[in-house]
């Protein structure tokens, strides 16, 4: 069983490195675009682009690996059993869940590496990029706000703001904790900011909201107030102008730290959490894909390599969409993160056992 074991291995290895080498450079060659536009038209140097380059390495690994642990599973196990090497094991009175075992353990091991990856390695690389192209222009105040994320740069402010297109914004919100009673909220559908020459201000103009005015008989208490324009000023010449952390870039300890402080200000804090529990479930989607991988092999051993491994992308893409959905649903409140994050994980790996005991069966 030992040789058996160690053949199989040596057939995941090279199909293995190989595609996670050619996806990590698919994909890296889709942001050369971007960089390469910093470089003609923005004058940054190649030493700085260079480093964001192989920052981008990491991030995009946390996405390759799965993939790469399906597709050498299904290509090696595809050869094995087109060759006849599955029957003649069959025949030699091994039974194929025997196979399974050397599996499992690659599937442990890649699936520890991937928590350090995604836990450690990603966030560091992320928050090293971004800091590289803030720091970029930094002179620019207006180079502070980002989407998706909580931003803590300016004075008595908290800002979250879902997209930004230009000098647009959609679905703003704006915290303003009281040292003396509950969160200050305002919200607008959309909002424009245009930085103050000769100043660290940003001066916003926010559209079509809603925002929290005190109760003159108690003013521990808000009313809403609709508006239609809303003019603001923001100041960050007396904050720390260091790059704030995405929830991508945190830890999970970080993000638990997160978490309690936002949930401390009264403030949803369903972006963080979600992430959380992405990092977590991420994490095992590798083990997933290995195990999803051998039935689906073994059982449409008549198809093509090719045929395969279009197979694999399309049960990647499914499983991602999926996640995507479920985090979707996760940041809009309509289900509770620590729930709705680990379907996509429970729904394959029961595709998986099923697909598994009738491979053996």
């Amino acid at each position: 069983m030992r040789i058996i074991r160690n053949y199989i291995l040596k057939e995941l290895v090279v199909p293995f490195l190989l595609s996670l080498t050619i996806l990590t450079c698919v994909f890296l060659l889709g942001n050369l675009i971007r960089l390469t536009d910093m470089v003609i038209n923005k004058g940054v140097s190649l030493s700085t682009i260079g480093r964001v380059f192989i920052l981008y390495i990491p991030v995009l690994v946390g996405y390759t690996l799965p993939i790469s642990c399906l597709i050498s599973v299904i290509l090696a196990f595809s050869r094995l059993s087109s060759d006849s090497e599955i029957l003649a094991i069959r025949t030699s009175g091994i039974h194929l869940s025997r196979l399974l075992m050397p599996l499992i353990i690659v599937g442990i091991i890649v699936s520890l590496v991937s928590i350090i990856l995604n836990e450690r390695i990603i966030p560091y690389a992320h928050h090293e990029q971004r800091k590289l192209l803030k720091n970029l222009t930094i002179k620019n105040p207006t180079a502070l706000l980002e989407a998706g994320m909580f931003i803590h740069a300016f004075d008595k402010q908290i800002l979250f703001i879902h997209k930004i297109d230009g000098n647009k914004m959609y679905n703003v919100k704006i915290y303003q904790p009281q040292p003396d009673g509950p969160t200050r909220t305002i919200i607008a559908k959309q909002g424009e900011f245009t930085p103050v020459p000769g100043k660290d201000q940003i001066k916003l103009k926010l559209i079509d909201g809603t925002s929290d005015r005190p109760d003159e008989n108690n003013p521990n208490k808000f009313y809403k107030v609709n508006f239609r324009n809303f003019f603001m000023t923001l100041d960050f010449s007396k904050k720390n102008k260091k790059i704030s952390k995405k929830p991508k870039s945190m830890t999970l300890k970080e993000l638990k730290t997160e978490i309690a402080r936002l949930e401390k200000h009264f403030i949803d804090p369903a972006e963080v959490l979600t992430e959380y529990y992405r990092k977590i479930t991420w994490s095992f989607s590798s083990m997933i894909f290995i195990l999803l991988g051998f039935p689906l092999a073994v059982i449409t051993h008549k198809r093509e390599k090719s045929a395969n491994v279009v197979l694999a992308f399309i049960c990647v893409v499914l499983y991602y969409l999926f996640t995507l959905g479920c985090q979707a649903l996760s940041l809009k409140g309509i289900a509770p993160p620590v729930l709705i994050m680990w379907v996509p994980n429970i729904l394959t790996s029961f595709v998986a056992i099923i697909l598994n005991i009738k491979c053996v069966l």
